[in-house]
């Protein structure tokens, strides 16, 4: 599906310029989409190039405390969870435990610390792999839990907000919450239909409930924080963490007689080449993507929805705030960018402001998270892992918009 999807994206780019060149008079098209190749050449190289030393690093990490056997004591924790989510990975597998490192360091809002985790995390199931290029149940439950990850701490979206002169930074906490979660459990059960996962006997649902209450009590609280108090929360208790892990799996290591600083070299060595694979399969996602934006396309689409939606008469506010959400699928920064463009241009404190903002924090990077994961493990095959990952997405970018018209109007 993946191959299919990018020669149509090329493709349709080309012929939207053409459309362009020939019937609107945008001369200038094909020079803007050959210097979209060029930057995204550049882009690729100076991503992979950023993630080699924290790759390194958390790799590093990760291996003092896979040597040292806390990952299997957290993949024997959670064994009850993935026993019904991963069926094929069997009880205790280190996989399992390096799956929840990184679901919690997305939670936590780790951007840092979530990806190197998530590729250890893709190796160790790819372990379990018996067709190395075709990606497993496992593997596409994972990814598409991470591209609808829960974040309970959106605070760079709030920032963002407090510089554009929003009067209430942290009034799109809630809405952004509640989109999330929607573009998660839409996630989960777009996956659990085509794996046929059971997970509503009484034990799934006991669980999902208590988990409900646990989070409702948390943003309870959350929310009589202001946004520095919010910042500082989520600081301390994000630094916190990954400190404790740290000197945990260090300690933990040193006492199991593990060569701690050999097994962070061995770890860190894995993090080096790890970066250098997935330039490939980044730079034909990027150079997909950026051609895309050059060409016109999306405001092509914005205007033509524009269109239909006044001959029926509906209301039409949304439109201005959908490049962020039609972006962000595609381009982190790209999404981010349209979303400080749309408040400095509509105000912060604008229906178009507020839902930029809740569309940015409600999901992550489909086909970034997904070049970059499946890249690492040479996945080329990804079965249903991209229309489930959309699902999610369209799931989270209307949950966006309705929650955004029950809380702002």
């Amino acid at each position: 599906m993946l191959n299919k999807i990018w020669i149509a994206a090329i493709l349709t780019a080309f012929l939207y310029a053409l459309f362009g060149y020939f019937f609107q008079n945008q001369l200038g098209v094909f020079d803007d989409m050959m210097n979209a190749i060029f930057n995204m050449s550049k882009l690729t190289v100076e991503i992979s190039i950023g993630l080699i030393g924290i790759l390194a690093f958390w790799l590093g990490i990760s291996k003092i405390a896979e040597q040292s056997g806390i990952i299997h004591k957290f993949a024997i924790l959670l064994a009850p969870v993935f026993k019904r989510l991963m069926p094929e990975v069997p009880k205790g597998h280190e996989s399992l435990g390096h799956v929840s490192m990184n679901l919690a360091a997305n939670v936590m809002g780790l951007d840092n610390a979530a990806t190197p985790l998530g590729l250890k995390a893709m190796k160790s199931l790819q372990t379990l792999n018996p067709v190395p290029d075709r990606a497993t149940n496992a593997q596409i439950l994972f990814l598409v839990l991470n591209t609808s990850s829960v974040t309970l701490f959106p605070v760079t979206v709030f920032m963002y907000r407090a510089q554009s002169g929003a009067a209430s930074p942290t009034d799109v906490f809630l809405p952004i919450l509640f989109a999330t979660f929607a573009s998660t459990l839409v996630g989960l059960l777009c996956v659990a239909w085509r794996q046929k996962l059971n997970l509503f006997d009484v034990k799934s649902i006991g669980c999902f409930a208590a988990l409900f209450v646990l989070i409702a009590v948390f943003v309870h609280y959350l929310l009589s924080l202001s946004i520095d108090a919010l910042a500082q929360f989520s600081a301390f208790w994000a630094n916190i963490s990954i400190l404790f892990f740290i000197c945990l799996a260090v300690t933990w290591a040193y006492l199991k007689k593990v060569d701690v600083y050999q097994s962070f070299v061995d770890g860190a060595k894995e993090g080096f080449g790890t970066a250098v694979n997935i330039i490939p399969y980044l730079l034909a996602m990027l150079i997909a993507i950026g051609l895309i934006r050059s060409c016109g396309l999306l405001d092509g689409i914005l205007n033509g929805l524009k269109f239909v939606l006044t001959l029926f008469s509906m209301d039409i506010k949304f439109v201005d705030a959908l490049p962020t959400g039609l972006l962000k699928p595609l381009s982190g920064s790209g999404a981010r960018a349209m979303m400080i463009e749309t408040m400095q241009t509509h105000g912060a404190d604008s229906f178009a402001g507020r839902l930029s903002s809740i569309m940015q924090g409600s999901t992550e990077t489909t086909f970034y998270v997904l070049a970059v994961y499946f890249g690492a493990v040479g996945i080329k095959y990804t079965r249903h892992a991209v229309s489930c990952g959309l699902i999610a997405d369209a799931a989270g970018l209307t949950a966006a918009i309705v929650v955004c018209y029950l809380f702002f109007g």
